[in-house]
């Protein structure tokens, strides 16, 4: 089996694998949040421990176990021990659960981009309503890229229980999301090893761009400022620390199964522990690089949206009491309204109403993220960019290619373990097994499209992972250090690689990572239990803003099977083993 194993054509392309595959949108989309939620430059301290005693450890021994055990996540697990199949086959069925909603944010960077070459760009103005006598009444009450995400790219439905039916636009998107993933896994490694060279490079190529625009836009220091001033007293907060903690594990890809399967194809003296360190390093140096160039655009757009709400309060004011034209400025603003406050106290309360109050703090304070930052945020910037065609085509490109490379992934562990199998790689060849995965996973994804969609979607982004992941990697751990042996594992990489395991990254593996993810999994269900009746975001298209509702009683099944389907199968899977052992040796399993 093991001549008869594909290999990558080098090193090189096993590292922009796992590089394309752990740099992704959630360190475009979230590390930018979390820096901007817990004290700015201060999150940095609890981010980098973090790495040190959680993200490197944890992913060398998953790359590790890959290449000892050379076969997917099934087939390690089970080399390992026989009663640990189940572990592998909970990674299978996460990663599937990940690749059904991921790549239809793939689809909506696709639907972004093809409207990225219209002038003006579609988000950047409200459209008029049915009379044309003015402009629509629910772009008006939001705004006008909160209209294009929400009316004209999700066609939202008001709540979740209405499903409405499929758009077809994001539909066609989404065939083609999957359809250029297909093309990237056709020939397995062969096709992944060659594609992997755009989807890691190619995104630092426009994060390089646009931090050169982002820093000379204008209010970029000011993001720059509030990004890197430190909160000192959020180090206090442990919620910062358990943040830090989870971005780090969710970051790598940990759990899925996806870096074994990469690990595999690896020749066995490999140098792992090096590849590791390499890719947990430009994993998080991605993080904060991504977060310089997010908030020097989030600056400019805070700057922007502060000094046209200070205009607004100087037209208003000027208009009001017949002020001479150029005389209110942003600089004698609070003055004249103190003057006028006291001068003409009737006809000041009367336009007070009107009146926004302005704060530049306010603006930078708003924390957004997930697809909100990349779909609204980010495109309103971007709208008030010059040249804001190319702007956008390079950001959704950029997207696209974190997108794509995350889903070589997603979809490696899936199609490893599959083609692994003597019963399936017997009956069908790899293609087909490439294709048949993807067309099920597109069928499925179909219902992220519904009018509805967007609600399932947050239920698989929020539920499907979370639990499942952290108790797959505590069991993983547990497995390598206490079921396999760390002596034992020690000696193979050893033989393997010529170099044995210092001092930390023993300590790492036997103790303090597990007890991390153990604190992990404690939080999340405290939380979970804590909260109460889920909710979530709906919105309401009268007000023209996102409004809390609670989850019907079938959406809290639901996310009750995605976070079971996934978990039981460790223990199922130990116990199938055990019964069949026993009947194979003519015993009778003992009752409870």
């Amino acid at each position: 089996m093991e001549k008869s194993r594909p290999l990558w054509a080098n090193p090189l392309q096993f590292v922009f694998a796992c590089i394309s595959y752990a740099v992704g949108l959630g360190n475009v989309w979230r590390f930018p949040y979390l820096c901007q939620m817990y004290g700015g430059g201060s999150f940095l301290v609890p981010y980098l421990v973090m790495l040190i005693v959680e993200g490197m450890p944890l992913l060398y021994l998953e790359l590790a176990v890959g290449q000892r055990m050379r076969q997917g996540s099934i087939g390690a697990w089970k080399t390992i021990s026989p009663y640990l199949g189940g572990v592998g086959l909970a990674s299978v069925v996460v990663s599937f659960f990940l690749s059904m909603y991921y790549n239809i944010i793939n689809a909506w960077a696709f639907w972004y981009l093809f409207h990225s070459f219209q002038d003006p760009l579609p988000w950047s103005v409200c459209p008029l309503n049915d009379n044309h006598t003015g402009y629509d009444e629910e772009c008006e009450k939001a705004s006008s890229t909160q209209y294009f995400w929400y009316r004209k790219t999700l066609n939202i439905s008001p709540s979740i229980q209405d499903s409405g039916r499929v758009q077809w636009e994001p539909a066609l998107c989404l065939v083609l999301a999957w359809l250029v993933v297909y093309l990237c896994v056709l020939r397995g490694t062969q096709s992944t090893g060659k594609v992997v060279y755009f989807t890691a490079l190619l995104p630092y190529c426009v994060l390089i761009i646009y931090l050169v625009r982002g820093l000379t836009l204008h209010g970029a220091t000011n993001g720059l400022a509030y990004m890197f001033t430190p909160k000192l007293e959020q180090l206090a907060n442990p919620k910062a620390w358990i943040n830090a903690a989870t971005q780090i594990f969710f970051s790598l890809g940990l759990g899925f199964g996806s870096l074994i399967a990469f690990a595999s194809y690896n020749e066995p003296s490999n140098n792992c522990q090096k590849h590791a360190i390499i890719v947990s390093l430009i994993n998080s140096s991605t993080s904060i690089f991504a977060s310089i160039v997010t908030f020097s655009i989030y600056g400019f757009k805070a700057t922007f949206n502060y000094e046209s709400c200070l205009n607004k309060v100087i037209l208003l004011l000027t208009n009001s009491f017949d002020l001479e034209d150029g005389f209110l400025t942003t600089s004698n603003l609070e003055q004249v309204k103190g003057y006028l406050a006291s001068t003409f106290p009737g006809k000041y309360s009367e336009v007070l109403p009107q009146m926004r109050n302005c704060s530049l703090q306010a603006e930078l304070a708003t924390a957004v993220q997930g697809t909100g930052l990349s779909f609204i945020v980010y495109t309103e910037a971007i709208k008030n960019m010059e040249v804001s065609q190319l702007w956008s085509v390079l950001y959704f490109f950029m997207l696209l290619m974190l997108g794509i490379g995350s889903m070589l992934g997603n979809t490696a562990a899936i199609l490893t373990p599959l083609t692994d199998s003597k019963v399936v790689s017997s009956h069908l060849p790899k293609e087909a097994i490439s294709g048949l995965v993807c067309l099920v996973n597109c069928v499925i994804g179909l219902v992220f499209t519904m009018e509805s969609g967007n609600y399932w979607f947050d239920i698989f982004n929020d539920y499907a992972a979370t639990l499942s992941l952290l108790l797959i990697v505590l069991v993983e751990t547990i497995a390598v250090c206490y079921v396999y042996g760390l002596r034992r594992f020690e000696s193979d990489l050893e033989a393997m690689t010529g170099r044995g395991l210092n001092w930390y990254w023993k300590a790492m593996w036997a103790g303090v990572s597990p007890l991390l993810i153990v604190s992990l999994f404690v939080f999340y269900l405290s939380d979970y239990i804590l909260t109460g009746t889920l909710q979530y975001q709906a919105w309401d298209a009268f007000q023209g803003q996102l409004v809390t509702k609670d989850y019907p009683p079938y959406a809290l099944a639901v996310i009750g099977l995605l976070v079971a389907s996934s978990i039981m199968c460790i223990p199922l899977v130990a116990l199938g083993t055990f019964i069949t052992r026993c009947l194979k040796r003519g015993d009778t399993p003992p009752t409870a």
